[in-house]
């Protein structure tokens, strides 16, 4: 004998719309970071170059893990996550390197620029996301806290002693 049991096959909680687009705003920016982080790491020239080369891809595979979890739950919250590079390059709100060599210094000042503007898009739709779905709230947070280690990682770099 078979014994059969109605289990539900739908998600139980799903996403808004809205927020299905907050999470879409944030996938966008962390594609087009990993993006510009490999191509900061192609192209930065001059002093410390194997250290910011390093961390560079450190970074890389912040922003790409994280993109990866954003995603997923988009999915675990039936949205469907669109990072296609047409999408992300007509979407993305972080501003571009360009093609040329980037002297390591100035690379330091504009990565770290795409890091907090990567940021302020998820703080942006933070207090939202928590509102409907306090859980994926906690996935940006630890982005969040991840990002900012490496801006500051980054800009120490550069960065002189304070006196005090």
């Amino acid at each position: 004998m078979t014994i059969t049991r109605d289990i539900p096959t739908t998600q139980a909680f799903r996403a808004t719309p809205a927020q299905a687009d907050r999470l879409q705003r944030i996938l966008v920016d962390l594609v087009a970071l990993h993006l510009h982080g490999k191509q900061a790491h192609w192209n930065i020239v001059g002093t410390n170059f194997r250290d910011l080369h390093l961390q560079l891809d450190e970074l890389v595979d912040l922003a790409r893990d994280a993109s990866d979890t954003i995603a997923e739950r988009m999915r675990a919250l039936d949205a469907i996550p669109d990072a296609r590079p047409e999408t992300v390059a007509a979407t993305t709100t972080l501003t571009t390197l360009g093609p040329d060599e980037i002297a390591t210094d100035h690379a330091i000042v504009l990565v770290t620029g795409l890091i907090n503007q990567t940021v302020a898009t998820i703080r942006d739709v933070h207090d939202a996301v928590d509102s409907e779905d306090p859980t994926t709230a906690d996935i940006l947070h630890g982005v969040i806290h991840d990002l900012e280690k490496q801006a500051w990682m980054l800009s120490a770099e550069n960065a002189a002693p304070r006196r005090r």
